[in-house]
């Protein structure tokens, strides 16, 4: 079975082929730029090269139609018929209380769908357009929904809830929903595997650390908590966002700058953060080069950054009554060993003991970072969040 999967953004496409018979990615590569000047598609062959291709993608459907034709490319493509393609599995951002599993798309499902448009303006638009786009390229070709919010709905009600009045929620549906669900799913699945146990009865907090970053508590496999709320906005300080604000400084700001709700969104959301704190840049990388370089700033947006990490992870320790495996994953999580080794500095107090140096030579790679007598095993386990939406999608065809 060939599957399809497609990410949708505002202005980009990204894409990726999978054959399921082995789970291998045939290709993979994305649209960036739609509907603007000199658009683009990187293209990535099994093989690991890489080709650009320029091409003028005002909208959806134009991409997801060039994309289609790459595909099936005489030079570049990895199948000959788009017949041989089964079903798309799309990323789709938000569901809201309306949907806590993946699903195969009908109109019912679409109808429901746009009903949480409200709560993603940005994003449910777009991964919208991915959906149409596909149905009018290829009418009758299986597509499947799986959400980003979905794997966070088995959190409690005191997790979820905000303390404002209660028919707010009930209005308009004002909560904690949590995002980056395909991940921690995956990686807390995934962790289990890799050490040879079993989820039901352990006690897990993952740690999707990107450009954005979440932290869930995920308990006896589900999950109980995170850290991102009503928007992807909330908890960790991010690459550009704020993470957690005090409500009364979000008004204290707007009076000062004389912001409208726009224009604090566009505050909080992109200019905030790494960015915000060291006015350089939210690439970790440039970080590290200019904290060498004995820059203050950089040095206390890292250690902002890091500590924030920490203290979710001992928050959910609490809430869960102890952690068995942390899990690191995503750009950052896989990849800084410095920020693993802050999270993870002066926890001995709960048993964990980290193995500083295997921790940094693990790069990208599953591995176990703490040292075997550690009561808390931490590994490092690389998310995969298309090969989760590619598995959901052939699972729910061959139901």
């Amino acid at each position: 079975m060939k599957i399809l999967v497609l990410n949708c953004g505002s202005s980009s496409i990204k894409y990726a082929l999978y054959n399921m018979d082995d789970k291998s990615v045939m290709t993979s590569g994305g649209a960036e730029r739609v509907g603007l000047d000199e658009a683009f598609v990187k293209v990535k062959m099994p093989d690991g090269t890489k080709k650009k291709v320029m091409h003028d993608i005002p909208e959806h459907t134009e991409g997801v139609k060039f994309i289609f034709s790459l595909l099936t490319d005489p030079e570049i493509g990895v199948i000959k018929s788009l017949d041989e393609i089964d079903a798309v599995g799309h990323r789709m951002v938000h569901g809201g209380e309306k949907f806590n599993k993946s699903v195969v798309i009908n109109d019912e499902v679409l109808a429901t769908f746009k009903e949480c448009i409200d709560l993603a303006p940005l994003h449910n638009p777009a991964n919208l357009k991915g959906v149409n786009a596909v149905s009018e390229l290829m009418p009758g070709l299986p597509q499947v929904a799986v959400f980003d919010t979905a794997f966070h709905q088995t959190m409690p009600a005191h997790s979820y809830l905000y303390a404002i009045p209660y028919d707010l929620y009930e209005k308009y549906g004002v909560r904690r929903y949590g995002f980056h669900g395909t991940s921690h799913r995956y990686v807390s699945h995934r962790v289990c595997d890799f050490l040879g146990v079993k989820m039901e009865d352990k006690k897990i907090i993952t740690c999707h650390i990107g450009n954005g970053g979440s932290v869930a508590a995920v308990e006896n496999g589900k999950c109980v908590d995170t850290s991102m709320g009503l928007t992807p906005l909330e908890g960790l300080m991010m690459g550009t966002r704020s993470g957690d604000i005090d409500g009364g400084a979000i008004t204290f700001l707007e009076k000062k700058l004389g912001l409208d709700a726009d224009g604090m969104s566009n505050l909080l959301n992109k200019k905030s953060g790494v960015l915000g704190i060291t006015g350089i840049s939210s690439d970790m990388r440039e970080i590290d080069d200019a904290i060498e370089k004995g820059d203050e700033r950089a040095k206390l947006a890292l250690d902002m950054y890091n500590y924030r990490i920490k203290k979710y992870v001992g928050a959910y320790t609490a809430a869960m009554g102890g952690c068995d495996i942390i899990v690191f994953t995503a750009g950052v999580g896989e990849n800084q060993y410095q920020m693993r080794e802050a999270v993870c500095k002066d926890m001995e107090y709960m048993g964990l003991k980290l193995d500083v140096e295997k921790n940094k030579t693990v790069r990208g790679e599953e591995a176990v970072i703490s040292t075997p007598d550690s009561k808390v095993t931490v590994c490092v386990i690389p998310t995969d969040e298309e090969l989760m939406i590619a598995t959901d999608t052939m699972n729910l065809l061959e139901k």
